[in-house]
């Protein structure tokens, strides 16, 4: 199942057509840490995190993962977990950048990792470049972002082997 980023505006899966929004600064074939742009390629899809606390298990094929109060996402390129979930601890949260997974808006309530510089992970080539909720379709700092609706069905379609290509 391909899912195919179109237009920078719109995510297109079989006959299905959804607005989404990307990166500030658009796409890019040299992503960088920071610079709010969308890496542009073909790349698979992770797994779905969800907050149990606020929305329902989800209908999809792919792997789910609740989201707990302690859980986030390395950012910071010096340190070994970089782009990779981890467990959030005071000791740890002062000294490196990270992006909080169990956030007090609805944007994480669902979403996928997109397998982005995960494998071999290079430092400062960009993290967390998640699919993950919008309302208002304003531009990410770097993530497709698409309505929960949209979403939803989205889960309905996609499976494990799914590839998200954007160009």
């Amino acid at each position: 199942m391909l899912i195919n980023l179109k237009n920078k505006d719109t995510l297109i899966i079989d006959e299905f057509k959804f607005k989404c929004a990307i990166g500030k600064n658009g796409i890019t074939d040299h992503k960088i840490e920071g610079d709010k742009s969308t890496p542009r390629g073909k790349f698979k899809i992770g797994m779905l995190y969800y907050r149990a606390d606020k929305v329902a298990k989800p209908i999809t094929n792919i792997k789910t993962k609740i989201i707990k109060k302690k859980m986030g996402w390395c950012i910071d390129s010096n340190n070994k977990n970089y782009n990779k979930e981890f467990k959030i601890n005071e000791h740890m949260s002062k000294r490196i950048s990270y992006e909080k997974l169990f956030r007090k808006d609805y944007k994480y309530n669902y979403f996928i990792t997109i397998e982005y510089n995960t494998k071999k992970v290079v430092p400062n080539k960009g993290s967390a470049i998640f699919l993950h909720l919008t309302k208002n379709y304003r531009p990410t700092a770097g993530c497709v972002a698409i309505s929960q609706n949209d979403f939803l069905i989205l889960l309905k379609i996609i499976n494990k082997k799914s590839i998200i290509n954007i160009n």
